[in-house]
């Protein structure tokens, strides 16, 4: 599959440029729902950018239910909409409708997540390498650590979802060869502050009260976030006595780092409606085809990255 990196930077000068293009248009969007600050913050973004395109964009909250992004997506089919933004709760079960999208001959574009069917039933996909995540989470550990023993416990994000797949793949990439350190405890928090803290909870009874655990490695930045706050009441030091490390760059997590409590995130942008509505302007204009995956960029911050400085950056992105 070709690869292009789309920055936020080069999305925004291309706005002026397509948005005329764009204007009058009307766009389905399914979106997974509010399981975290980051998807918050994309649906943000997204109606941010349809606004100013001059696009009406129809917003349908599945509240992670597969069953209600199928029963939107023949909604908006229905209703004759001009393209459809999805980002798919889980990876498999998506053939049937969008075989009728396309019989319909209304695009598709995935946001930020990845299905597991054939690539010509959607016009192309917008996100992050998301194995890449997890193996620049996992290799910020190995050179953390050092080649000191640590025992890792893992909070996976939504069970076959393409994030939890593909951030567990690429961390386990990461550390393979890395004998001192281990995955000791799996399990899902959902994507989800509450059950981030729930699973650390029954992490740290397991592992001798987290006397135990090395280091916290989290699919999403909110599950850490509720993990930080287990390891606090059972009167630990996030950051310190178990190192947190986890993915996505939303604000709370860069108050965290500044308090000390996380060490290290990896950025995933929530502006994938740029990127996403550029490639639909083209589509409409002259039939422009795009790569079947544009790449946002990826990038680490630790304590060093003025995590404070992020905060004031971010916080009003509607995460």
């Amino acid at each position: 599959m070709t690869r292009k990196t789309l920055m936020m930077t080069a999305a925004a000068l291309a706005v002026s440029a397509t948005s005329a293009m764009a204007e009058g248009e009307v766009v389905g969007f399914s979106q997974i729902g509010s399981e975290s600050g980051w998807r918050a913050a994309e649906t943000t973004l997204t109606r941010q950018q349809a606004e100013e395109r001059g696009i009406e964009l129809q917003f349908s909250d599945a509240q992670q239910r597969q069953e209600n992004q199928i029963a939107a997506i023949r909604s908006f089919i229905a209703q004759g909409v001009d393209a459809i933004l999805l980002a798919p709760v889980v990876a498999t079960g998506w053939d049937s409708v969008l075989q009728e999208a396309q019989e319909a001959e209304i695009p598709v574009v995935l946001l930020d997540r990845q299905v597991d069917s054939a690539d010509d039933l959607y016009l192309t996909a917008v996100g992050s390498d998301l194995v890449h995540e997890g193996e620049v989470a996992g290799q910020w550990l190995v050179d953390e650590v050092a080649g000191e023993e640590c025992r890792v416990v893992e909070l996976q994000g939504t069970t076959g979802s393409s994030p939890a797949i593909d951030r567990k793949t690429g961390f386990e990439n990461a550390i393979e060869g890395h004998d001192n350190i281990e995955i000791v405890r799996s399990q899902t928090g959902d994507f989800t502050r509450a059950q981030g803290k729930e699973v650390m909870e029954s992490f740290l009874q397991a592992e001798s009260g987290g006397q135990e655990i090395c280091a916290l490695y989290a699919h999403n930045d909110d599950m850490a976030v509720g993990a930080i706050q287990a390891v606090k009441e059972a009167g630990l030091k996030p950051g310190e006595d178990i190192l947190i490390v986890s993915i996505d760059a939303v604000p709370d997590i860069f108050q965290a780092m500044a308090a000390g409590e996380a060490n290290a995130t990896v950025e995933l942008t929530p502006n994938m409606a740029g990127p996403a509505f550029d490639a639909l302007a083209a589509y409409w204009a002259d039939g422009t085809t795009p790569e079947k995956f544009i790449q946002t960029e990826s990038k680490l911050f630790t304590q060093a990255d003025d995590p404070q400085g992020e905060y004031d950056r971010r916080k009003g992105l509607g995460y």
